[in-house]
């Protein structure tokens, strides 16, 4: 699996609810998933992706790979150490692409004045911090939405040819912070086409509802890891956006 697949499988639930990138792109991130074809047609409809392509371009610039790298596009959505170098200064600049993107310069400048100490460039701080649908305008930041909008993972505890039922922790809000919660049931469409071979007892990666990846050990750790790190430097700035009063 490349930069472009994975990137697909994360991308491809937002598209279907029309909140990110061009409205052409569903078919093209499938038959990239699926079976590994249109790949460079998945990577220019990615590219337009409104709010992703920021990230990518600046963990891509910060270590001189290419944006679609896969170590890029799993850091971005999954984590791991390529975003352990970034500092304040690169957090400013990308900033700056997302205004490019759609996002107000007004909220930029908010987000600017209350940039915490670590901003971290993974997918869980640009919900929690830059916030859901801030870019695009397409969906208001809620709780509901911040929820649905983070890469979660969760244990299968059931398997069909339509749906897997899956355990997992919940984003809930303490005052005008966020932290995990318990764990629920979740169940989620199953297309074996995109999941083949996923069985009780293995953890996925879900987006938006949509199973994306099947999960080995150390992406779950990097996932819970990447998250706690994004909740705790986002947790340092929410009370003063008021984002969750």
């Amino acid at each position: 699996m490349d930069g472009v697949q994975l990137g697909a499988r994360f991308s491809i639930a937002t598209n279907r609810l029309q909140y990110c990138g061009p409205a052409d792109a569903e078919p093209l991130l499938y038959a990239a998933i699926a079976r590994g074809e249109r790949l460079e047609e998945a990577r220019r409809a990615l590219a337009r992706f409104e709010a992703l392509m920021p990230y990518l371009e600046a963990i891509g610039r910060k270590h001189g790979l290419d944006p679609f790298d896969r170590s890029v596009v799993e850091a971005y959505w999954i984590g791991n150490a390529l975003l352990d170098p970034f500092e304040r200064s690169d957090f400013l600049a990308l900033l700056e692409a997302l205004i490019r993107r759609g996002l107000p310069r007004s909220v930029a400048h908010r987000l600017a004045e209350n940039l915490p100490d670590r901003p971290i460039p993974h997918h869980v701080f640009h919900v929690a911090f830059v916030g859901v649908g801030a870019v695009t305008g397409h969906v208001p930041t809620t709780l509901p939405n911040m929820e649905s909008c983070r890469p979660s993972w969760g244990r299968v505890n059931g398997v069909t040819a339509e749906a897997l039922t899956v355990e997992a922790p919940e984003l809930r809000a303490a005052g005008e912070t966020l932290r995990m919660g318990p764990s629920r049931e979740v169940r989620l469409p199953h297309d074996p086409k995109v999941l083949p071979g996923v069985a009780v007892g293995d953890t996925v990666a879900f987006h938006w509802g949509c199973a994306a990846l099947a999960l080995d050990g150390p992406q779950t750790q990097a996932l819970h890891r990447y998250t706690e790190r994004s909740l705790e430097a986002a947790n340092q700035v929410l009370p003063r956006l008021h984002v969750l009063g």
